[in-house]
């Protein structure tokens, strides 16, 4: 058995984590389609021409390595190279630095492969503008309309920022892979939870993704002064937003599974004064669950619940449906191959859902597909604390190369 090389996996890590690395925080800058995002693109497209790969970047700022035929149908290996504010050396990175390993290892050993094998570092995953940029190019999942329309929180376009990196929303389009050239989907990427850690298990077979609703969601009352309005004539919108807050439990009880998740993430009370009880209380429900049908029921229970609450406290409730996401399955002998290959290596594993998005989404439907996890220590992701045990990174690899080889040969 060929094995990696832990050592340069972990220099390259280590190398890459420079570019946006912050000394105050100790996190990592490097949000994506920046000036400091494109010099780490730059750099990965030297390490890929340093392993004798065809290189090259494409038009949605996608940096990708080939070993092999350029007209024949390609193995992808990939992840993204962009961090959230402050984030961590691990997140997107590892999944490119580690399918460079594989190549140069199969490069090292003589290894015959019967297709090529492409490394791909994804661009703009972590939704700076809203959406997974790179991915969805690929995958043929993006519009003209939206790309000249989305803007970043902080309102700039994001065809000003393509521009500003030499790019055109035009070319963007223009990154679509026809599903024909691709022979299958594989990414390594940690867990960003504590599922793992906490089951004692190395490696995740991961064989889906969860599906997503997201509402904004107000609760409007009625403003008053907190001292003089008795609390049997109030319209307090806080009341009903805290009464729903209690409810979630039991909704998931009685309409999900034990993959179902509701989370109230960003709360907006006004006129939001001490002493003014609030009239208004905006908020954000963000549902998942493996399955579509129980996304379904999760929805509608949560809009039974807020309309009774809403007229125990004398309140009027309307919502927005920001997004609805369904769930991705992952090719099942795709998932069955990377179970073998953790059995032949004797590492302890487990089969899970993801409950977070990744690049590999978009390709579910187009080519063969295949997700693995390694434990994040304490759960911890986006965030300068982020880590992963070098032991369990170099399985981690081991596993994707092994399974990478069972795909290319």
């Amino acid at each position: 058995m060929s094995s990696i090389n832990i050592e340069r996996i972990e220099n390259d890590l280590y190398e890459l984590s420079k570019f946006g690395f912050n000394e105050k925080d100790k996190g990592i800058y490097r949000q994506g389609l920046t000036e400091i995002d494109m010099e780490a693109r730059q750099w990965m497209m030297r390490k890929f021409k340093d392993a004798g790969l065809t290189t090259h970047m494409d038009g949605a700022g996608n940096v990708c390595g080939r070993l092999g035929d350029p007209d024949k149908p390609a193995v992808l290996v990939g992840s993204h190279l962009d961090s959230v504010p402050a984030g961590g050396m691990f997140d997107g990175t590892l999944g490119v630095v580690a399918g460079l390993e594989c190549i140069r290892v199969i490069q090292e050993n003589n290894i015959d492969v019967n297709c090529p094998i492409e490394i791909i570092g994804t661009s703009e995953e972590e939704g700076r503008f809203g959406g997974m940029l790179g991915a969805q190019a690929l995958s043929g999942n993006l519009t003209l309309d939206w790309l000249e329309s989305a803007r970043d929180p902080k309102g700039e376009y994001l065809k000003d920022a393509l521009e500003k990196c030499g790019l055109n929303v035009h070319d963007t389009l223009r990154a679509r892979r026809d599903p024909s050239s691709m022979k299958a989907f594989l990414e390594l990427h940690i867990e960003q939870g504590p599922v793992l850690e906490n089951s004692n298990k190395c490696i995740g077979v991961v064989d889906g993704i969860s599906g997503v609703f997201k509402w904004l969601v107000k609760l409007k009352g009625k403003a008053d002064h907190a001292g003089t309005a008795p609390m049997d004539m109030r319209s307090d919108a806080f009341m009903g937003l805290a009464d729903f807050a209690h409810e979630i439990s039991r909704i998931i009880d009685e309409e999900g599974t034990d993959k179902s998740r509701i989370t109230i993430g960003r709360v907006d009370l006004k006129p939001g004064y001490a002493h003014t009880i609030p009239g208004e209380a905006h908020f954000t429900i963000v549902g998942r669950d493996m399955q579509e049908d129980v996304m379904h029921q999760l929805a509608n229970s949560c809009r039974k619940v807020l309309s009774s609450i809403a007229r125990k406290h004398k309140l009027y409730f309307e919502y927005e449906q920001m997004s609805w996401l369904e769930p991705k399955h992952f090719n099942p002998e795709v998932v069955d191959l990377i179970e073998e290959e953790v059995k032949a290596l004797d590492y302890s594993y487990m089969r899970m859902p993801s409950g977070a998005g990744h690049d590999i989404q978009f390709f579910t439907d187009l080519t063969p597909t295949g997700l693995i996890f390694i434990p994040s220590v304490g759960g911890v992701s986006h965030a300068p604390d982020e880590w992963s045990h070098w032991d369990d990174v170099e399985k981690g690899t081991q596993v994707l190369l092994n399974t990478l080889l069972r795909l290319a040969q």
